[in-house]
């Protein structure tokens, strides 16, 4: 039986519309004589990152936290938060190419959203990068208390696009992601790059 047509996006937002450069965390490390990845490593840490993910504690909390563990390699207390800080003042990059898609199905009269597992920067980050405007719904995890890959997750972004899953396409970068989506009915697309936009571009407007 063939799928519904999407009538609604829901995007990723890191590794899919924002995009990292890897050699600012590594800029970063290599100035503050740091073990290469140690910051993402540390940071990314399920039982620290999970409470910041689902609203529990604060961007700040977080990052002070990761400051402390980092500590011991570093030596000193001020000089581990000063590299986190350093580390954190850059806020990542928009891909030009999936904003552009994401302006064309707008245009089309589909309803996009933004799907992300983030903090309570997450605002903030949208502002800064010029965001605010170029989505219809944000749905945020840490703001919801709930992350990926959780049904209620998904639940509560169809909810917010005014949607039902059958018709909503979710595009991330994360096979579990992806999974979760599938198991809440609805269609889902593992990204790998502008690349695919071609495809995405079809699936819409089949």
């Amino acid at each position: 039986m063939a799928r519904e047509r999407a009538t609604a996006l829901l995007l990723d937002f890191d590794g899919v519309l924002r995009r990292w450069d890897p050699a600012v965390a590594a800029g970063v490390e290599r100035e503050y004589g740091l073990s290469a990845g140690v910051l993402g490593e540390i940071a990314m840490q399920w039982g620290r990152l999970q409470p910041v993910l689902t609203g529990q504690v604060s961007h700040a909390d977080w990052m002070t936290s990761v400051a402390d563990a980092l500590t011991p390699s570093v030596g000193d207390a001020e000089r581990a938060r000063a590299a986190v800080a350093q580390w954190q003042r850059y806020r990542g990059e928009v891909d030009p190419e999936v904003l552009a898609f994401v302006r064309e199905v707008r245009a089309a009269g589909i309803r996009v959203g933004l799907g992300t597992n983030a903090t309570d920067l997450l605002d903030a980050d949208l502002a800064a990068l010029g965001l605010t405007d170029e989505l219809d719904v944000v749905v945020n995890s840490s703001a919801i208390g709930v992350h990926k890959p959780a049904p209620e997750y998904f639940q509560a972004a169809c909810a917010a696009l005014e949607t039902p899953p059958a018709r909503v396409l979710f595009v991330d970068d994360e096979d579990r992601a992806i999974s979760g989506a599938r198991a809440a009915g609805l269609s889902a697309y593992r990204w790998n790059g502008p690349a695919d936009l071609r495809y995405l571009r079809a699936v819409l407007a089949a």
